[in-house]
């Protein structure tokens, strides 16, 4: 089975190695047929402390490394303005 990536913005430095990334995604609401955002915040596992706040950054699914934290960073998609 594949593993799950997500892509999103750093929001947060949430302790040593972790980063919390904003997810927004587009959806059809049913009754009005209006696209409307859907977000949710995931903790990102960083081996290297590499990302800051503001950067694009894309995760994939791996085992669980905590409670609540089961994605490491992939990549970096975009630098944030410092």
């Amino acid at each position: 089975m594949p593993k799950r990536q997500i892509t999103g913005t750093v929001i947060k430095k949430a302790g040593d190695k972790t980063a919390t990334v904003l997810v927004e995604r587009r959806v059809l609401h049913p009754r009005y047929h209006k696209t409307v955002k859907r977000f949710k915040k995931y903790l990102v596992h960083d081996e290297k402390n590499d990302i800051n706040v503001g950067d694009t950054v894309t995760a994939i699914e791996c085992r669980p490394l905590s409670k609540t934290k089961s994605f490491r960073l992939l990549e970096i998609v975009k630098r944030g303005e410092v």
